[in-house]
C-alpha cells in the first residue's frame, strides 16, 4: 500500500482525533497544553521514538519519504 502525502492541516485533525479516541477528551487537551506550556528534550523523544531501529533503517525510511515530496 502506497502512503499519500498529507497536508498540515489534516495531519493536525487525524492528530487531535486520535488523541481524543486513545486518551479522551480531558487528557488530550492536557497533552497538547503541556507541549505548549514545558520544555521539550527531542533528543529523549528521538531515543524513543528509533529506538531498536537501525541507522540503516531510518535513512531508508527518509530516502523513501524525501522521493514522495
Amino acid at each position: 500500500m502506497k502512503a499519500r502525502l498529507i497536508d498540515d492541516t489534516e495531519i493536525r485533525i487525524r492528530g487531535i482525533e486520535t488523541l481524543n479516541k486513545v486518551l479522551g477528551p480531558t487528557a488530550a487537551l492536557r497533552f497538547l497544553t503541556l507541549l505548549h506550556r514545558e520544555a521539550t528534550d527531542y533528543v529523549e523523544v528521538s531515543k524513543r521514538l528509533y529506538k531498536r531501529q537501525t541507522i540503516d533503517e531510518i535513512f531508508k525510511r527518509a530516502k523513501r519519504y524525501r522521493g514522495k515530496k
